[in-house]
């Protein structure tokens, strides 16, 4: 939300739309302080982090409306979403990462916001974080668990989010399966659908729509957000002033953002990124690698893998895209090339076409071995025409994802060949496709770019 509104922004401003503009939405957010005495904190990379959070505004939503969108029960103090968006330092491309609200944290020494009590470091579920220590807590924790420097704090409740979907005229959702939660209420068919505000949110919220729980939900946050963007960009709502400064306003009664997120940075940020759009956008979720990880006293929580988060958040402050950068839109698998691994051997007397093959897979995100081989026939006989994906039964999933990968390629069973997938290269061969897991939080980063997950 508080992305699209800033690039809203910044159209407006690159379009002569001036300063007094943008002055009157900045004095219409509230501030926090979010940074207030934080010492020893990581060191700036490059671009900017926005700690972009989520709060249970329920309580500011009429009676009807609660009871039409299953918002029952009393609101509570904590953060519902928790995302890091990085904008690139050549403000050409946002990354969005979702931190689960189950994540398991280490929360660093503090004072509690309510109770006043100290309280020494201590295992914690993520979004207790801001119940006992409000914004900058919160930033505190995040950025003790990522090492990535956090450069604004941005917040947003349910109020908003419903209200802005509104004003923008709603927003368009594909789904391929049908989604039903009874929690929620929600209920979309196989299809595209216009989802107003309190659909909107109920799509967002929905955990119950299948096994994947929170990380589910998360998936579906980042494509709603995708779509928000989007629509944002592409129905003129951000050249039409009038229409801009209705959006800005609903959802600015709503946000609140640090005190040095002001005029000269939004104007700054809006005018670099004018010519954004969903393709410049990219969304993940933190790897995870231990679910249901029980920590007395607190629960079930989730386990980040070390090594993937700790290159993915590398990768955040390295400025690096997170998305694998394809120029084709890539086809939707059942198992995501990141946990494939693969062995290609050469079944042609043509030099090289094993490394080609082994490099171009690579390049879409299977794990191959690096060590292309030979699978040349015997003297006499013919070099092998038609590619072949060799794999064993208890693996098909992944060898079709493979397969879609090499298009026109022969499957072939071995049974007992184990868990690597073996392509046989013959002289057919032109080039891989694309491919994508349909579940954005499988691979290594499972990230995806805005334009891949919006409707077609």
């Amino acid at each position: 939300m508080r992305v699209a509104t800033t690039l809203s922004v910044g159209v407006l401003a690159a379009a002569g739309i001036g300063h007094s503009v943008v002055s009157g939405l900045e004095t219409g957010i509230s501030r926090v302080d979010a940074f207030k005495d934080m010492k020893n904190r990581p060191e700036a990379g490059n671009g900017m982090n926005v700690l972009l959070v989520g709060t249970d505004g329920r309580d500011r939503i009429t009676r009807d409306e609660r009871r039409k969108y299953r918002l029952g029960g009393a609101p509570c103090h904590c953060t519902d979403t928790v995302m890091i968006v990085h904008i690139s330092e050549d403000r050409d491309r946002a990354s969005v990462v979702s931190l689960p609200r189950d994540s398991y944290a280490e929360m660093p020494e503090h004072i509690d916001q309510n109770s006043r009590k100290h309280h020494r470091a201590h295992p914690v579920k993520l979004n207790a974080a801001y119940a006992e220590g409000g914004p900058n807590l919160t930033v505190r924790t995040v950025e003790n668990m990522t090492k990535v420097k956090i450069d604004h704090y941005l917040e947003v409740d349910f109020t908003s989010f419903m209200k802005t979907v509104d004003v923008l005229g709603g927003v368009e959702i594909c789904t391929t399966r049908p989604l039903k939660d009874s929690h929620t209420g929600l209920n979309l068919p196989v299809g595209t659908h216009e989802l107003n505000g309190g659909q909107a949110l109920q799509y967002v919220r929905s955990r119950y729509v299948d096994g994947a729980s929170d990380l589910g939900r998360m998936q579906r946050q980042q494509r709603f957000l995708a779509a928000l963007i989007a629509k944002a960009t592409s129905s003129g709502v951000l050249l039409n002033p009038v229409k801009f400064n209705d959006v800005t306003k609903t959802l600015l009664e709503s946000v609140r953002a640090d005190k040095g997120f002001g005029t000269t940075e939004m104007l700054t940020l809006g005018r670099a990124m004018r010519n954004f759009s969903p393709s410049s956008s990219e969304f993940t979720t933190v790897p995870i690698g231990k679910m249901g990880f029980k920590v007395p006293g607190i629960g079930s929580t989730l386990k980040w893998d070390p090594v993937k988060a700790g290159k993915l958040f590398k990768a955040l402050r390295e400025d690096k895209p997170l998305a694998p950068q394809v120029k084709q839109k890539p086809a939707t698998v059942p198992v995501s090339p990141q946990q494939i691994r693969v062995q290609v051997d050469n079944g042609t007397r043509t030099p090289g076409l094993g490394e080609r093959v082994d490099a171009a897979l690579r390049t879409t995100g299977f794990r191959t071995t690096r060590a292309p081989g030979s699978a040349l026939p015997p003297p006499g006989a013919k070099p092998v025409t038609r590619s072949v994906v060799a794999y064993d039964p208890r693996w098909d999933r992944s060898a079709k994802s493979l397969a879609t990968a090499l298009p026109g390629c022969e499957m072939r069973v071995v049974k007992g060949q184990g868990a690597t997938l073996k392509v046989i290269a013959g002289s057919d061969f032109k080039g891989v496709r694309p491919v994508r897991a349909e579940d954005a939080h499988q691979g290594e980063y499972g990230a995806l770019t805005g334009d891949q997950v919006v409707c077609p």
